[in-house]
């Protein structure tokens, strides 16, 4: 089984200087962690690669930079589970079929859409897919809490969790 680090809309340095120590702690012993976009800037990506191989696409609120690095959408394959990865884009109403439409082309083999750009965390199955947005870390635009995601992988099965992340308790290094 694959334990997966699903993080978006981190926003360092504007919402946060560094990596809250909090957040990393949260994503240690996962196998891979995802990066659904609005980073901003790349400046914590080393300490994400401590812990796990990372895959990312950029967001709508990233640096140029980033966006040279980052696509904005990525399909990979974990065991026999399809993901597709994108930030999302517009207001949150109607965003999951807005996400779902950038991948139109292969959407007959998605079976989960991992996405950001709400803040918002959500897990939910509509269509045959997966749709799961891990809010944000250091935001609450949009959101009363912060939160991160896990998803499992356990060949074809795929299951998610949305993780609370109290920045009072250990978001200071």
């Amino acid at each position: 089984m694959l334990k997966i680090g699903v993080i978006s809309d981190t926003h360092l340095p504007s919402r946060f200087p560094y990596l809250p120590k909090i957040i990393l702690e949260k994503l240690e012993g996962v196998d891979l962690i995802l990066h659904a976009g609005d980073w901003e800037e790349l400046f914590f990506l080393p300490e994400l690669k401590k812990l796990a191989d990372v895959i990312g696409v950029h967001g709508n609120m990233d640096s140029w930079e980033v966006k040279k690095v980052l696509p904005p959408k990525r399909v990979i394959t974990l065991e026999k589970v399809k993901i597709g990865i994108t930030h999302g884009s517009g207001a949150p109403w109607g965003i999951k079929e807005r996400v779902k439409k950038v991948f139109e082309e292969d959407l007959e083999n998605i079976n989960v859409i991992v996405f950001g750009h709400t803040h918002h965390a959500l897990m939910e199955w509509d269509d045959e897919i997966f749709f799961f947005n891990p809010g944000s870390p250091t935001d609450r635009f949009f959101t009363d809490k912060n939160t991160i995601g896990y998803l499992y992988i356990d060949g074809n099965k795929v299951w998610g969790e949305i993780i609370p992340i109290d920045l009072n308790l250990g978001g200071i290094k």
